[in-house]
């Protein structure tokens, strides 16, 4: 490793540069697994409790119909996946699933929109929904695709607390998943989202047919974000029939392993979070990452169209490993 550019075992008060090259992300996600565990869990614990995982909820608002063609979505209007497509959900019902969602140990709940950018008729109808989950006591998060600055300040003033846009991948492999909008286009959305003093949350997709150099391409763009993201999803495909990567072979666990160690180094302050695909992933590749420095997890039986584990396996699998959910913020003072 390079001791200018990693925190080691010998310096564990180094911080990072604020830039990585490609050569050093790299270099790192290439090093030897125990290597690239010990040095995880040493940043990890510099900045997090160990032993705390905090829980997010993800409720599907508005379903199916999507005109944008990503690959590895269900919900696109490209793809014939034999999903139904859903009219916006009322307030009444966002606030009930909320409510659900935060006597199951969330604290963050968030909503996603099956668009490719909201109108601002739209956006006022999730202004509401925003307004109802934070009486609940929860912090709210949406995905609604594509932003404007002014719509980026608008759910500001509603009281969003973190806004989710993923990059997906490498920008050199973005064009074999998605045509209809640029990687720029994504960016720029991240960047309305930081100006307007919203907490972002950009992360990525492994499993899609990329290279080892595409997981570390996707971490080097968030990481090399003017200040990087505050929560990074990583997400294993979960291949959908009617989509074009159903025939997807998966990649290797320890890859994902790998790409949350990554991550826990190049972002040590951010929040990692295990997102789809947990479904396929058994207990001891679960506990391989959150000692890769994994803190951060969706619950609940389904994450927009996919299934998640149940509440009862989860429950289960913190108890064998000695995890704890992070309390609300007013709870666990500040």
């Amino acid at each position: 490793m390079n001791p200018e550019t990693l925190r080691t075992a010998d310096n564990p008060d180094q911080e990072a540069p604020p830039r990585w090259s490609f050569e050093a992300a790299l270099e790192l996600f290439e090093s030897p697994l125990n290597d690239l565990l010990f040095q995880a869990q040493t940043v990890h614990r510099r900045h997090f409790d160990a032993n705390t995982v905090q829980a997010s909820a993800l409720l599907n608002v508005k379903t199916g119909g999507c005109s944008e063609d990503c690959a590895y979505c269900g919900q696109s209007a490209h793809h014939q996946t034999g999903l139904e497509r859903e009219r916006l959900m009322r307030v009444d019902e966002v606030t009930k699933a909320a409510r659900r969602a935060r006597d199951q140990g969330s604290t963050r709940f968030c909503m996603g929109a099956a668009w490719r950018a909201p109108s601002d008729h739209q956006l006022d109808l999730i202004a509401e929904m925003v307004g109802a989950v934070k009486a609940e006591g929860m912090e709210a998060c949406a995905t609604l695709g594509m932003l404007t600055g002014d719509q980026a300040e608008r759910l500001k003033q509603a009281g969003l607390d973190y806004y989710n846009h993923n990059i997906d991948t490498s920008e050199e492999f973005y064009g074999n998943i998605v045509s209809t909008r640029a990687f720029s286009d994504r960016l720029e959305t991240l960047g309305h989202v930081r100006d307007a003093g919203i907490r972002v949350c950009a992360g990525g997709i492994i499993g899609m047919g990329e290279a080892r150099a595409d997981r570390v391409g996707m971490l080097l763009t968030l990481a090399n974000l003017p200040e990087p993201p505050e929560s990074v999803p990583i997400n294993l495909l979960i291949p959908i029939a009617g989509t074009p990567l159903e025939n997807v072979a998966p990649p290797d666990s320890f890859e994902m392993v790998r790409t949350i160690a990554a991550a826990r180094i190049m972002m040590p302050r951010s929040y990692v979070r295990l997102s789809a695909g947990r479904e396929t992933m058994n207990d001891e590749l679960h506990a391989l990452c959150f000692l890769a420095g994994a803190n951060s997890l969706f619950i609940g039986e389904k994450l927009l169209t996919a299934a998640n584990p149940d509440e009862e396996r989860d429950r289960d699998l913190f108890e064998r490993l000695g995890l704890s959910l992070e309390a609300p913020e007013s709870d666990a003072g500040g």
